[in-house]
């Protein structure tokens, strides 16, 4: 999942952003209006958190920006406004959740994910293929019934590759899914990240890797 998090308060907004990433998810951050506005015009995210009260380009516009395109970004929204009144015109600029500060990071991250599974096409919070589990909600993951110590990042790599369904995924695609704007396209980093997972995943192997094409799932 990629997320951007817009937020003036810079502190905030780097431990909402370091809490995410703590869930394997891929996170921007970028502390007004304009900037948010235009990392969106050139990053596919699954969610946005957005500040409402923002400096320059208010939240507000962002939203309504966000969904007057008619793409798939997921907003959350964020304000210290606690009036139902406050929540009901966020929800009535487009947003698909609000959230009031201050605010616990274990519910936003609940609530990220939550949205970002409607980002993209339905799928089962479980995953299950080749004898590997993955437990979303827990953030867990189990080959033949033994769990596995995986770092965020493999984590994040094994849920592009099962979300695919046994289709192959460019490592192009993973870099964008899995890494933020700072991954440097032409680094091993995709490479070196498969290599740790499918030691980790053991035998039989269940990566494949398909030359000039990317990796499958499933063999």
């Amino acid at each position: 999942m990629r997320v951007l998090v817009t937020e003036d308060e810079r502190q905030l907004a780097d431990g909402v952003a370091e809490a995410l990433r703590r869930r394997s998810m891929a996170v921007d951050v970028c502390y007004d209006g304009e900037a948010a506005l235009e990392r969106l015009a050139v990053n596919a995210y699954d969610v946005l958190v957005l500040d409402r009260d923002l400096p320059g380009v208010h939240g507000d516009e962002v939203c309504q920006q966000v969904v007057g395109g008619g793409g798939e970004t997921r907003v959350l929204m964020l304000t210290a406004a606690v009036s139902i009144r406050d929540r009901v015109d966020g929800l009535g600029l487009g947003a698909d959740d609000y959230l009031t500060k201050p605010f616990a990071l274990a519910e936003l991250v609940a609530r990220v994910q939550a949205l970002g599974r409607r980002a993209r096409p339905a799928l089962p919070p479980v995953l299950e293929l080749a004898g590997v589990v993955l437990d979303q909600p827990h953030h867990r993951v189990y080959r033949d019934g033994e769990l596995l110590a995986l770092s965020p990042k493999e984590y994040a790599v094994l849920a592009v590759l099962m979300r695919a369904g046994g289709t192959v995924v460019s490592a192009e695609e993973l870099l964008e899914k899995a890494w933020d704007e700072n991954a440097d396209p032409f680094t091993n980093a995709v490479r070196v990240a498969v290599m740790t997972l499918r030691r980790k995943l053991g035998e039989p192997p269940v990566i494949t890797t398909v030359p000039g094409a990317g990796y499958r799932f499933g063999g």
